[in-house]
């Protein structure tokens, strides 16, 4: 399935040399496309004429070039563990500007966040009271607290709380006096489309109002992520889904369409969040964005996939080149545990552009599934025959695009003790050449 075109970034033998120099796959990362993303992200929040913050959702990349570009870009960063807000803070974020989420919070983590006045994200109520218990009296500095709610399309989710258990936590929050701040409210929605989100943001609104009345300060609301992006043009994602079948994959494999990733979408990125603002809520008459500017509301996002759209790609070496009837096996020097979709019950499934050693080589159509130098039957880059322009050989390189966004690393092991592929920062800035870093990720 096409993809938008990474390739020219690694031209002029680039690729080849990082290959040969790391001996195994490697990652690299283009930050300009991290911060032009997060650029359009704030202009849309601007053109709305709505107070926001963005939040950059870490677990989609480790890298710290994200975090500094983060901090750079006036953004903050939402974190989960004490490691994580540990390396935000090393690498230039304020305090302030972090979010912590995740369920049942560790009480490091916790006490972490309300040293540097961090925004934590409470999932239930006995969180709450941990966090209560944590938090110095007397004002000096307060838990900044959000409370998390569970979607009432959602309900066997096991992140947030109820109504009814909301309604008790911002008693709580009363009862604690000064040793808690609460901000207001916070969700996440699973999958991407607008509407469902619109409508939840409109109801918490309504909770905000019911806290100020109550005398808390209720003037945030986080959406969370889900974002989309799109990886090819409608034409192609309609195409593929209407006549894929096993044929079309090593071994007669079968997936469900229900469990890809949607590869399209009409809006994207900050377009998407655009979109968001200009919706109006179920049984409401007015957009999003003026609900939450008559309301003096500020928009919390917490993107993560949105904000790596074109900010990164994997390159795998061919090792071996094996035939079967009507099509080859490619074997690289790396794992499906660096393309994280493989092991998801489903597939990656923007093509692998071929990098050939020798670009004069024949042409034609050569298709292709690409597997991994492991002894597991399952292990697969791509199942799918690509249909490749040249022979694929031994020494060629493998480009896999746009895989910053959750691809790399969320699921990479170091199995049969191979090494895990490091990230390449590439610089681009006015120069003809590209010049080369390694990330500077802690671990």
């Amino acid at each position: 399935m096409p993809s938008p075109a990474t390739l020219p970034v690694v031209a002029g033998g680039l690729a080849a040399e990082l290959a040969y120099a790391f001996g195994g796959p490697f990652h690299f990362l283009l930050p300009d496309a991290f911060t032009a993303n997060l650029v359009a992200m704030q202009d849309a929040l601007s053109r709305s004429g709505v107070d926001g913050f963005v939040y950059y959702a870490k677990k989609a990349n480790k890298a710290a070039v994200f975090v500094e570009r983060s901090a750079a870009g006036g953004a903050g960063v939402d974190v989960a563990s004490a490691a994580e807000l540990r390396e935000a803070l090393g690498h230039g974020v304020r305090g302030e500007h972090l979010m912590v989420t995740g369920p049942a919070k560790d009480p490091v983590l916790l006490r972490l966040a309300v040293a540097h006045r961090a925004t934590i994200a409470v999932d239930a109520l006995d969180e709450l009271d941990r966090l209560i218990s944590l938090a110095p009296t007397g004002g000096v500095r307060p838990a900044r607290v959000l409370l998390r709610a569970l979607p009432a399309t959602q309900r066997h989710s096991r992140f947030g709380m109820s109504e009814s258990e909301l309604a008790t936590a911002l008693k709580r929050c009363l009862e604690a006096g000064d040793a808690v701040r609460m901000e207001g409210f916070s969700f996440h929605l699973s999958g991407y489309a607008l509407q469902p989100r619109a409508n939840l943001t409109a109801r918490l609104i309504d909770l905000c109002a019911d806290a100020r009345r109550q005398g808390l300060e209720a003037g945030r609301i986080s959406i969370g992520g889900g974002l989309p992006i799109s990886y090819t043009d409608a034409g192609s994602w309609r195409d593929f889904l209407a006549t894929q079948n096993p044929a079309h994959y090593h071994g007669g494999k079968t997936f469900r369409t229900d469990d890809f990733y949607p590869y399209h979408s009409p809006v994207a990125g900050a377009d998407a969040l655009s979109a968001l603002l200009a919706t109006r809520p179920v049984n409401t008459d007015s957009t999003l964005a003026d609900q939450l500017k008559d309301a003096g509301i500020d928009l919390l996002i917490e993107p993560g996939r949105a904000l790596l759209d074109q900010a990164g790609a994997t390159v795998f070496t061919i090792q071996g080149v094996k035939r079967r009837d009507g099509y080859r096996i490619l074997t690289v020097d790396g794992t499906s545990l660096s393309l994280s979709e493989q092991w998801f019950n489903s597939e990656y499934l923007p093509d692998p552009q071929l990098i050939p050693r020798d670009p004069a080589a024949t042409t034609g159509v050569f298709p292709a599934s690409v597997g991994a130098a492991t002894c597991l039957e399952s292990d697969m880059l791509t199942w799918r025959k690509i249909a490749f322009p040249q022979p694929p050989r031994a020494g060629d390189l493998l480009l896999y695009p746009n895989t910053a966004g959750y691809q790399m690393d969320s699921n990479e092991s170091p199995f049969h003790d191979l090494p895990l592929p490091p990230k390449v920062v590439i610089d681009q800035t006015d120069r003809i050449r590209p010049r080369w870093r390694l990330d500077r990720h802690f671990a």
